[in-house]
């Protein structure tokens, strides 16, 4: 999961009414709480960590993509959905770090 600054968040007058919704502490508490129950290890992943700009297959950064590309595409050849690249990262970020 990754760490959010919701307090900082908050201050946003136009945000906040949404993110208090959201109730993000309730559902970080009870996730992490369902993983120690089922032996799953709960990580937390920092907000930097460029999970979607970095190739799963040979580790280079793309600084320039965009939210709008769904699609990864590195110069190594690899074409991959954006989100399915970021989860093969993220699993891999204990490795990394």
């Amino acid at each position: 999961m990754e760490t959010l600054n919701i307090k900082g968040m908050m201050k946003n007058r136009h945000l906040s009414k949404a993110i208090a919704k959201q109730k993000l502490y309730d559902f970080k508490s009870k996730l992490q709480y369902k993983c120690e129950k089922r032996g799953i290890e709960f990580m937390e992943v920092d907000k930097w960590f460029p999970s979607s700009k970095m190739c799963s297959n040979c580790g280079t950064i793309k600084q320039d993509l965009k939210l709008s590309d769904r699609v990864y595409r590195c110069e190594c050849g690899l074409v991959i959905d954006r989100d399915y690249n970021a989860s093969i990262n993220l699993s891999r970020y204990q490795l990394v770090v």
